[in-house]
Order: C-alpha cells, then sequence, then structure tokens
C-alpha cells in the first residue's frame, strides 16, 4: 500500500507564493505529479519566479513563446490560465487589502472552496483542498471533508 504523506506547508509571504501553489495546482490537474515537479524548476524560471504582476502582464507573445518553451508542460489552456490566475490573484488582493483577508472573508470552507472555483481556472475541489493546505489556511480533516462531500 502506498503511503500518503500531506504536503509542505508555507506561510506565504509574498502574493507570488500563493501563485506558485495554485499553478501547481493547475498544471497537476490530469497530469502526473512526478512530471509536474520534474518541469518545477523550469515552470518557475518560465513565470519569472511567480512574480505575479509580471505573470499577470505577460503579453499574448510572451505566452506564444512560452508554448514553445521545453522547460514547462505546454498546454495552452493551462498557460493561459496562470496568466489570468495572476490577475485575478492581483484584483482580490486590493479589493481585500490582502489575498488572506479575501480567503478568510468567507463563511465556510465550503463557501471559500465555491468562490475559488468561481474566480480562478483550473481549480476543482480537491486542487482548492491542496491550495488552502499548502498556503496554511485552516481545512478540515480531509478523509471527512471527502466523505461527507459523497
Amino acid at each position: 500500500m502506498a503511503e500518503h504523506r500531506a504536503p509542505e506547508r508555507i506561510e506565504p509571504q509574498r502574493l507570488g507564493d500563493y501563485l506558485e501553489v495554485m499553478t501547481k495546482v493547475v498544471f497537476q490537474s490530469g497530469m502526473s505529479w512526478k512530471v509536474v515537479e520534474s518541469k518545477w524548476p523550469g515552470t518557475r524560471a518560465a513565470f519569472r519566479d511567480f512574480d505575479t504582476e509580471a505573470v499577470a502582464g505577460l503579453s499574448p507573445d510572451q505566452l506564444d513563446a512560452l508554448l514553445q518553451d521545453t522547460r514547462i508542460i505546454r498546454n495552452r489552456r493551462k498557460v493561459e490560465a496562470v496568466a489570468l490566475n495572476a490577475q485575478k490573484l492581483i484584483e482580490l488582493d486590493r479589493q481585500h487589502a490582502g489575498f488572506k483577508n479575501y480567503l478568510r472573508s468567507q463563511p465556510s470552507f465550503d463557501a471559500l472552496i465555491a468562490s475559488l472555483r468561481k474566480e480562478f481556472r483550473f481549480l476543482g475541489d480537491m486542487g482548492c483542498f491542496y491550495f488552502l493546505y499548502v498556503v496554511g489556511e485552516e481545512t478540515p480533516d480531509y478523509e471527512a471533508w471527502c466523505a461527507a462531500r459523497h
């Protein structure tokens, strides 16, 4: 039986830390985590060390160039989603005087999951749970949460 261990948690110091974790979720959607992990150093470099303003400002030509970059998973919808998610992170950060304030503005964990799914691309329920767990937000017991959803 494979051993499952919880992902490492971080304490985000900048908006780019949230973007990096979210981008990992985007690229892991439908992919092997081993493939994503093997390409992560190149992904970090290609997306400008997850400088949120820089990623949000990528031009169509720059996005096209990324799709030729063998250091990353070259999926147009996911690459475009990363730029759109960066734009949304900035917007919510400004609206709520901090992205953490946005995360904590929701009335419940399930409401937060629904809001994240609505606001960001390529984030499903499990990806949202992973994202929130890794960025240090309060999450319910994973097994109990999964059981309650079925």
